[in-house]
Parts: structure tokens; C-alpha cells; sequence
């Protein structure tokens, strides 16, 4: 039977005892456990209109997860498996990437370098464990900045096994839009201004797929909120007027609570982040979160507002810090170190690079629809689906189960958030200092002209991308492979 675009399926099932520990998908390969519980989801990939501008205004023409924008929060819990068709009824091939997950290779969604791309009216079926507890969430990954710009993307959170206590869990993906004079998505994608400069920053900001609404509190209620952003290249630099919230997690991953730096949430493309938010004691009270990133459009996102009854009479202690995921700790003194260096960007010192192998001044770059380069290589584009259709040569071959530093450099005028695909890392040093908390993540963001140290264990095998999640500057040149074999 056909199910219709806002079909969503979820389902809790546990496998027979029956079944062979290793069974074989035919889209994917991925391996089932005999013991794990199955968490179902089906996501029909369909165009749906949105009310990016609020119900009295028209709505816009979108691309989304089950009928809705963003997609359906997925949820879990940490040691299930996650089972997910994805049926594309697009007028375009797309993928899904499971961001942040340590996934198997095969079911990464990236197109040409771990799976063909799912053609219109195809399925392919997503299917693997969740070792890890967190905030992570799921995207097209294949022509990624037209795609996630019309909202191909969702929120994925797994679930503690004892979750810490709070009286609500919240989940923020934050978005902006460029649209057009009509009201509608402007069909800009791709432009060589975007592409060689801070990317496609929209001019309509949504919370959950909405215009943002005030956040109602009572007296004393503690909220966990998970922010995701899931812009094209919008940073956000979230500050909150009274109670101050802690940090607890990034990236999915726990870090000890801690205020934010700066009195500042600061959240690039395809970054999370777990806040433990207390109300004020009293009724009455409206305090601001504002964002700040570009001094000059500075805007308050929306008003905490404090009404009703006490939830409790006292102030609750400060949060315990969530339990550690099963991360295998790099080992800082074998560990063998390769520079990665990100270059180009109008203003930039990259006069030359390699697309295709051969070398190309940066205007014959722009006019290819490039502006960016990872050790002096232009990604052909293998990742987003285009013509090119095939394997690039790998940055690096690591041998798996061994510790590596990299040492990233941006090397150019405009902030880059750096996204590892199949793994976590630590982050040790920025500009050669130690970080205050050495944190786990999956994204990183480098000010123009920083360097930073980051640690992991290349313990997934497999072909991985590593990119700006700047869309557009991912679309430009600025991504890689990195092998574990």
C-alpha cells in the first residue's frame, strides 16, 4: 500500500532470540545484533510547505522528513539499533547522514563514497547500533546546499540510560531561510558570491521549522534544552539574559557543566549543544536570548518567560555531569600527527590549486564553481552527487585502532566549522593552548587564521569525509577523505 508523504512509522521490537547474529541488508550490509533493540522509523523525503513566516503569511514551498520541516525527531535509547527507510519522492537523487553518529561506513550517506545515491521513487534502508547518548541529527548529503536549505534535515537524540533529572527535555533546531521577494526559498543555491565568501545566510530565522515563540516557564522548572544548528552557514552566538544555563554537552558528547565561555552559546553549521536551563524563582519574570555573532544584526531570538506555580520552593543544586560515552581514549604519546591545512576564500592567500589534478589560478577556480582547497587540493565534488561520480584519492590512510593528532589550520579570512565523518575527537589546543575542558566533538570551529590540535582514535573503518560544514564552502572545494584501513 502507497503511504502518504506524512507517513511516519515508529516502532519498539525486540529480535528473536532465533536469529543468526550476523544478517546481511540488502541496502546497506549493515550487521544486525541478536540482542539489541530495534527502534523503526520510515521518512518519506517530499515536498511540503512550511510556515517559515508565521501562519498569517503564506506558506513556503519546502522540501522535507515526513511532512514537515524540520523532520521527525528521531529518539532512541543508548545501546538500541536504529532502523530507518528512507523513501525519496524528490524530484532530485538525495542521501541521509546520520551526523555525529559512529556509524558503520557503509551507512554514513555519503553519495558515491559509501552508497548510490537513492534516485526518485527509490528506498534504501538505514540500519545500525547507537553506542553513544546525545544530541545528534540527520540531513540529505547530497547537493547539501540546495537540499538542507529547503529543509532536509531532523533532529536524532539518544536517550541515557538513566537520564539525568530535569522536568523537561527540549529540543531546539535552529534555521534561517533566504527568501526571495515572493516570500518563497530564493533559488540562489551555488552562487559564486556564496560560495567564495561567508556562504548563504538567510534573512528569515526559524526555530523548529516556526518563527520562535516565547519559552513558557514556571517558578523553578529545570529544562534541558538541546540546540541544533541546521543553517547553511548562520553562526549563532546565543547569550541568555538572567539565570544563567550550564553547558553539559557538545557535540552529543558530556563535558563537565560549565557557564558558557563568554557568557556565550556559540553554535556553527551542523554543531550541538546541551544547555541545563533554570527558571527564576519568581512569576513575572522575562529574560532575553539574543544572538550576537554579527554585531550588526544583532536580534533577540525570543523571551524566557517565567508564569504559574512553583514548580519547587528552593533553587535546584548545579547539574552532575552526564556519563562519559564509550570513546576509546587517544594515546597522546604514540599518537602520529598530519597537518591539515584549509585555504582559499576571497581575501585569501590562495593564489593556485589542484582540481582534477591539475593546477588552476583562483579565478579559473571561481569559474568552476570552486573557492576552496584542503592541503592545496580542490575536492571535485565526488561527495555532493555531481558528475564527477567517483572515489577521490584520500588525504591520509590511518591505520585503524591507532591515535593520530590533526592539526588544522585555517589558513584564510572566513570561519570554517570542520566536520569529521565515523568518529569523535578531542579537543586539545587552539593557537597552542590547552582548551579549559578538552572536550569531545565531532565539529569544530576555526576563526579565520586559527589553529587547533585535535586527538582521536581511528577505530571505524572505512573511507570519511572531512569538510566545512559551511555548505556552501563544502560545494566550493573544502573537503577530503580521510582512510582507516
Amino acid at each position: 500500500m502507497q503511504m502518504p508523504p506524512t507517513f511516519l512509522f515508529n516502532r519498539r521490537r525486540w529480535l528473536a532470540a532465533t536469529v543468526p547474529p550476523a544478517v546481511w541488508l540488502a541496502t546497506g550490509c549493515a550487521q544486525r545484533s541478536a540482542t539489541a533493540a530495534v527502534r523503526e522509523y520510515t521518512l518519506v523525503a517530499a515536498p511540503v510547505a512550511v510556515p517559515v513566516r508565521g501562519a498569517a503569511q503564506p506558506p513556503v514551498a519546502a522540501w522535507g522528513y515526513a511532512g514537515g520541516v524540520p523532520g521527525p525527531l528521531i529518539r532512541a535509547r543508548q545501546g538500541e539499533r536504529l532502523r530507518v527507510v528512507v523513501e525519496n519522492r524528490l524530484p532530485q537523487e538525495t542521501t541521509v547522514h546520520w551526523h555525529g553518529l559512529r556509524v558503520p561506513n557503509a551507512m554514513d550517506g555519503v553519495p558515491h563514497l559509501t552508497q548510490p545515491p537513492i534516485p526518485p521513487g527509490g528506498r534504501f534502508t538505514y540500519e545500525f547500533e547507537l553506542p553513544d547518548a546525545g544530541t545528534y541529527w540527520y540531513h540529505s548529503h547530497l547537493r547539501s546546499s540546495e537540499q538542507m536549505e529547503r529543509g532536509l534535515y531532523g533532529a536524532l537524540v539518544v536517550d541515557e540510560a538513566q537520564p539525568p533529572p530535569v522536568d523537561r527535555d527540549l529540543t531546539w533546531v535552529l534555521d534561517d531561510w533566504r527568501l526571495g521577494e515572493g516570500g518563497q526559498v530564493s533559488e540562489s543555491f551555488g552562487s559564486r558570491h556564496d560560495i567564495a565568501h561567508a556562504g548563504r545566510i538567510g534573512n528569515a530565522i526559524t526555530l523548529n521549522g516556526r518563527p520562535p515563540q516565547d519559552l513558557l516557564l514556571r517558578p523553578g522548572e529545570r529544562v534541558r534544552l538541546r540546540l541544533v544548528n541546521a543553517a547553511n552557514a548562520r553562526i549563532f552566538s546565543l547569550g541568555f539574559d538572567g539565570p544563567a544555563p550550564w553547558v553539559v554537552a557538545l557535540d552529543g558528547q558530556p563535558v563537565a557543566p560549565h557557564a558558557p565561555p563568554g557568557g556565550r552559546v556559540r553554535l556553527a553549521p551542523g554543531m550541538r549543544c546541551d544547555l541545563v536551563l533554570d527558571a527564576g524563582q519568581q512569576a513575572g519574570q522575562r529574560h532575553a536570548v539574543f544572538d550576537d555573532f554579527y554585531p550588526r544584526g544583532a536580534f533577540d531570538l525570543l523571551q524566557r518567560v517565567v508564569e504559574g506555580q512553583p514548580l519547587r520552593a528552593q533553587p535546584l543544586t548545579p547539574p552532575a555531569a552526564l556519563p562519559g560515552n564509550p570513546l576509546a581514549e587517544p594515546d597522546l604519546g604514540a599518537a602520529q600527527t598530519h597537518e591539515v591545512v584549509f585555504q582559499g576564500g576571497m581575501m585569501g592567500s590562495l593564489h593556485r590549486a589542484l582540481l582534477d589534478g591539475q593546477p588552476l589560478p583562483m579565478m579559473g577556480l571561481l569559474r568552476q564553481g570552486k573557492a576552496w582547497a584542503v592541503n592545496g587540493v580542490v575536492s571535485g565534488g565526488h561527495g555532493e552527487g555531481g558528475a564527477h561520480g567517483r572515489h577521490e584519492a584520500p588525504i591520509v590512510t590511518l591505520r585503524r585502532g591507532r591515535s593520530y593528532v590533526l592539526a588544522l589550520h585555517n589558513d584564510t579570512r572566513w570561519h570554517h566549522p570542520i566536520h569529521l565523518h565515523g568518529h569523535s575527537f578531542r579537543v586539545l589546543r587552539r593557537n597552542g593552548r590547552e582548551t579549559a575542558h578538552r572536550e569531545w566533538r565531532d565539529t569544530v570551529l576555526l576563526d579565520p587564521g586559527e589553529r587547533a590540535d585535535i586527538a582521536f582514535v581511528a577505530d571505524n573503518p572505512g573511507d570519511w569525509m572531512l569538510h566545512c560544514h559551511v555548505l556552501e564552502h563544502q560545494e566550493g572545494g573544502m573537503m577530503g577523505v580521510f582512510r582507516v584501513a
